[in-house]
């Protein structure tokens, strides 16, 4: 399947000239472009919390090596 040329699109746009109207046309666009910003903060929050777990998570495991370590010391008999 083939992406979409130039004659598909324009036949796109007369289309929803058609369906919608031309009045109605921009308050579509303007809430498609509300819900795609929407969508990017959202994925955007997501990632920098995983990313904020992974950092505490090896944090953590950086502690605990250190701890172990300490542990495993010996003092002179």
């Amino acid at each position: 399947m083939s992406g979409i040329g130039a004659t598909g699109i324009i036949l796109l746009v007369l289309l929803a000239l058609l369906l919608f109207g031309p009045n109605k046309l921009p308050e579509l666009g303007r809430a498609f472009g509300r819900t795609l910003r929407e969508f990017k903060s959202g994925a955007r929050e997501m990632m920098d919390e995983e990313d904020r777990k992974d950092s505490e998570k090896s944090r953590i495991e950086v502690t605990r090596s250190e701890h172990s370590e300490k542990e495993n010391k010996r003092l002179p008999d």
